[in-house]
């Protein structure tokens, strides 16, 4: 049976370094007047019963920002900042629902439609993982990892493989059924990783 609203609880995965934006907190940069991930918890609050959102700083700010949309932070268990698996693991084992639905802080404008469409395909293919694809004008496909629904119970294989060493989104989720749900509009999954692409989506107002 697909899963339901109230079987999903969302992750906002805002727990990395922000490298690429010279070290600051990405989901906290500003944009149209609202953090980043205010944007993001906006869409994804909707598709979801609870909500967490995965920050290893600043979690009083991130507290305060998903406080509307009665979110709970919680903090990788792993030093070091060792990517966003570690924050799906945080997620996998702070839910108490069947089902995480991932998204980055970085990708303000994701479909409506996210959870429903990723809830049909794992449950059509009785896969372990939905993730996302989108094909381009010229044919071209692009993965889209960190959105993602997962079932729960993949939480000690995850653990497992990160306590292995390993740090790769693509090599853990081939370890398992995973099905990639094609969505046509790539500006959905436009996500900032540098402030360039940050200026660029303030200039640039979104979807609808």
């Amino acid at each position: 049976m697909q899963p339901t609203r109230e079987q999903i609880t969302g992750l906002l995965l805002a727990g990395g370094r922000g490298m690429r934006m010279g070290g600051v907190d990405k989901g906290l940069q500003p944009l149209h007047g609202e953090a980043l991930a205010a944007h993001v918890l906006t869409r994804l609050a909707p598709q979801t019963g609870a909500l967490l959102i995965s920050a290893n700083r600043h979690p009083d700010i991130y507290a305060a920002l998903g406080a509307p949309f009665g979110a709970t932070i919680v903090a990788d268990t792993l030093p070091g900042f060792p990517g966003p698996l570690a924050g799906l693991l945080a997620g996998l084992r702070a839910s108490t629902t069947p089902y995480l639905l991932s998204a980055p802080c970085d990708s303000p404008w994701l479909p409506a439609d996210l959870a429903t469409r990723l809830a049909h395909a794992l449950d059509s293919n009785q896969a372990d993982i939905a993730t996302v694809t989108t094909v381009g004008v010229h044919g071209e496909a692009s993965l889209h990892p960190v959105f993602a629904l997962l079932r729960t119970g993949l939480a000690d294989d995850l653990s497992a493989f990160l306590d292995a060493g390993e740090r790769k989104v693509r090599a853990w989720y081939a370890r398992h059924k995973t099905v990639e749900v094609v969505f046509t509009d790539e500006r959905a999954f436009y996500n900032a990783n540098s402030l360039q692409e940050l200026a660029d989506l303030e200039r640039d107002r979104g979807p609808g």
